[in-house]
């Protein structure tokens, strides 16, 4: 008899079956909430494996740290976490690991504690045939709760910054040739690697919301983020909230230097850890955000239908074709 692994059922499908263990609602979002009588908290884990999130050659010990970190912030921010309280850090390291490795590791996930809040709570460390450095950040609830799950038909889909450059920084940092069409352009070499090394969140995104609200009896808004990729993003906002995203690809916010192409397209909606957020608002809110943030851009509607993904303009389709990102 076939006995099913990882590889055939998907991360997705993984934690569909984890489900049945864990309090309902408690793992539709990124982020775990936590009830207290005062204020409530978020909680959040990602792990960056050796091999798989990076390797000595494409990224230095700092910028893994700092990634670490951001990468949980994000998820905090998406869930509507006004405040970082501080962050526990589990490393599995081989027993051969320089100490500087350590070293520049931390001064990497302090550099990012500086600039977004938060400090060392504790941690844990283990021996391991590679290198994980597994982090648990807790955050405090804001005013908005952002879920995946609060989209409605007629909100419009709204993102932070510009998609794709993180994945162009991989492939650069590992020497990936193009085809001789395309010449990038300096200017976006050095943004792409930076996006890649030291990826940026949007403290301020949280009060800009507050500031711009239409309606203050509105409390939830949908929201996640795109470390998995933009498309996948996209598509857990749908399903969570049991509607149809229609994308206006004219609207998509690209970099003036981006080529143009298929491939390029998937770099821009598959590439994942740009850790921008997408989001939808109603009408009038989406307005007024996008006229008080330049770094914001309108580039849909959600609508009654099956949760699903389309194009405004159906050529594009096709893009959809391609597979997300996947874990295993």
């Amino acid at each position: 008899m076939h006995k099913e692994i990882l590889e055939d059922i998907g991360e997705k499908e993984l934690i569909n079956r984890i489900r049945k263990f864990v309090p309902k609602n408690q793992i539709s979002d990124d982020c775990a909430l936590i009830k207290t009588k005062h204020e409530n908290l978020l909680i959040n884990t990602d792990s960056l494996v050796e091999n798989v999130h990076f390797n000595d050659i494409t990224i230095c010990p700092e910028d893994i740290g700092w990634k670490a970190v951001v990468s949980n912030i994000s998820d905090l921010l998406s869930s509507g976490s006004k405040k970082t309280i501080g962050v526990t850090i589990s490393l599995v390291l081989p027993p051969r690991t320089e100490w500087i490795w350590v070293e520049e590791l931390y001064k990497g996930i302090n550099k990012a504690l500086e600039e977004y809040g938060g400090v060392i709570l504790g941690g844990d460390c283990s021996k391991g045939v590679e290198k994980i450095i597994s982090i648990t950040a807790f955050g405090v609830q804001g005013e908005l709760e952002l879920r995946r799950n609060a989209c409605k038909p007629g909100d419009i889909i709204l993102t932070t910054g510009i998609h794709g450059l993180s994945k162009l920084g991989f492939l650069i940092k590992n020497k990936i040739n193009f085809d001789n069409e395309y010449s990038l352009n300096k200017r976006l070499i050095i943004k792409s690697i930076e996006h890649f090394c030291r990826p940026k969140v949007y403290p301020n995104f949280l009060n800009n919301l507050l500031k711009t609200r239409s309606n203050k009896n509105i409390k939830r808004i949908g929201c996640t983020d795109s470390s998995d990729g933009l498309f996948q993003a996209l598509q857990d906002l749908a399903i969570a909230s049991n509607c149809k995203a229609i994308i206006n690809y004219e609207k998509m916010p690209i970099d003036k230097d981006w080529p143009k192409g298929d491939r390029w397209d998937e770099y821009y909606f598959f590439g994942g850890e740009d850790y921008e957020l997408v989001f939808s608002l109603p009408k009038k809110w989406a307005k007024n955000l996008s006229k008080l943030d330049k770094n914001i851009n309108e580039i849909g509607i959600f609508a009654d239908g099956e949760p699903s993904i389309e194009f405004k303009d159906y050529k594009q389709n096709k893009l959809f074709n391609n597979t997300p990102y996947k874990h295993f």
